[in-house]
């Protein structure tokens, strides 16, 4: 590891302790356990039930809720040992931040693929399950995961193969060091990754939408300012924006990075922010939105209550 990243990273380190922003780790910790309270109990309802297991949008949902379980439990892990100051291995490091980067791709590509699925399913209502059997649905999750992967893994490559002394420890653990020492050599293939991803995300749902609009707008169901259409719509779109803004702050975190104008303690809040509150929300409000407004979903939960309702006596008689 060179010189100028340690530099940095004690640096980063200074800042961190000078604006006592270790008490961003108090709402990191609530948000992350509320969480990781919901989003278990809603994949445990969706995987006992066949009828649950051999739908899409529950396989996605699913798939969505396992890539946030992942990504929460290691950005916790990386505000605790960055907040408590402990020392880490350079390359213990780049493996979570690998793994964080490829949990947060993961889940912006599936929240998109649900976008494309309910598009599908209402313009090919009879052709649906022809078009998204559950075994291509599983096809389609495996190559999410890969594609989230490739950029991520290929610059944890580069970064050891770059890297003088990969037993160097770190004060600081962070994507954002890690993506903009790659940025420099490789300044194209960073934005390529980030940005255009996420535009192409972006349009693709907003093109979905506005198909949906169109196909449906005859059928009545937007006539009334509070339908359950609108309402579910706003949601989404909330849920949505909520997601891909984290995204967008981080590309801009890049680029600030590189400003020799700008100072370190604006770097330093501003990834602070980003990682402990804005990535946390969207993450905190899908399992509540997603999962208790399926009615099949909420339908399992009252079961599987009511069955520990009902086995609970007899346990104790």
């Amino acid at each position: 590891m060179s010189t100028l990243m340690l530099n940095l990273t004690q640096e980063w380190a200074e800042s961190l302790r000078r604006w006592h922003l270790d008490s961003f780790f108090i709402p990191t910790v609530v948000i992350t356990l509320a969480t990781l309270l919901a989003n278990p109990v809603l994949l445990i309802c969706i995987f006992l039930s066949r009828a649950l297991r051999q739908e899409t949008r529950y396989l996605l949902l699913a798939n969505t809720l396992t890539a946030d379980i992942i990504f929460l439990i290691l950005n916790l892990t990386i505000v605790i040992c960055n907040a408590v100051r402990a020392q880490i291995h350079w390359r213990v490091c780049e493996l979570i931040t690998a793994v964080t980067v490829t949990a947060y791709c993961s889940a912006i590509l599936t929240v998109t693929v649900m976008v494309v699925d309910t598009y599908a399913a209402v313009r090919w209502p009879l052709q649906y399950h022809d078009i998204l059997p559950p075994a291509r649905t599983h096809r389609i999750l495996v190559g999410m995961w890969v594609l989230a992967a490739l950029y991520p893994l290929t610059v944890l490559i580069l970064m050891e193969v770059q890297s003088r002394n990969p037993h160097e420890r770190v004060p600081v653990c962070l994507a954002l060091i890690s993506f903009s020492f790659l940025q420099i050599q490789n300044t194209l293939g960073v934005h390529i990754y980030f940005f255009v991803a996420a535009v192409i995300c972006a349009l693709l749902i907003f093109y979905c939408y506005i198909r949906l609009y169109m196909v449906t707008r005859t059928q009545g169901i937007w006539q009334s300012r509070f339908s359950r259409a609108r309402v579910t719509l706003l949601a989404h779109a909330v849920l949505l924006l909520l997601y891909f803004v984290p995204g967008f702050i981080f590309i801009m975190e890049l680029y600030l990075f590189q400003r020799k104008d700008i100072s370190q303690d604006l770097r330093v809040w501003v990834n602070t922010v980003n990682m402990c509150v804005f990535m946390l929300l969207p993450r905190a409000c899908a399992p509540y939105l997603y999962g208790l407004r399926y009615r099949e979903i909420s339908d399992t939960l009252m079961m599987l209550l009511q069955r520990n309702g009902r086995l609970s006596p007899n346990i104790v008689s």
